[in-house]
């Protein structure tokens, strides 16, 4: 017998109906889970993390996360297409940061979670 299991079925089809009525679009449903995705990776997450703290150019990251700046650049076109870090060119050099505070409030909601559990 499977303890995580109903052993009846009884829908409260009311209920869930209403709670199918307040869901997000499937459209945002989906850039959601990218962005989960997206912070799945600990290499990322590192990065991610780092820009947190101070908006850094490539060939720190690359240093801080011992890849190389090729693999980073990868790494945070990624970030950049799901709309996690921004960008700026300096001259020859390219800053990253967080895109806005939401992402920053999400890295640290995923901590605090994580360390409590």
């Amino acid at each position: 017998m499977n303890k995580d299991v109903c052993q009846v079925s009884c829908v409260n089809r009311p209920l869930v109906d209403s709670l199918l009525q307040q869901l997000p679009e499937e459209t945002v449903l989906s850039d959601t889970a990218e962005i989960f995705k997206m912070l799945a990776d600990p290499n990322r997450l590192r990065l991610l993390l780092a820009l947190a703290q101070e908006e850094l150019c490539v060939c720190d990251l690359a240093e801080l996360v011992e890849t190389s700046a090729s693999a980073v650049s990868h790494q945070l076109r990624l970030l950049r297409t799901a709309r996690l870090v921004r960008n700026r060119r300096e001259g020859k050099m390219v800053y990253y940061r967080l895109d806005d505070e939401h992402v920053r409030r999400l890295l640290q909601e995923g901590l605090r979670h994580a360390e409590e559990g």
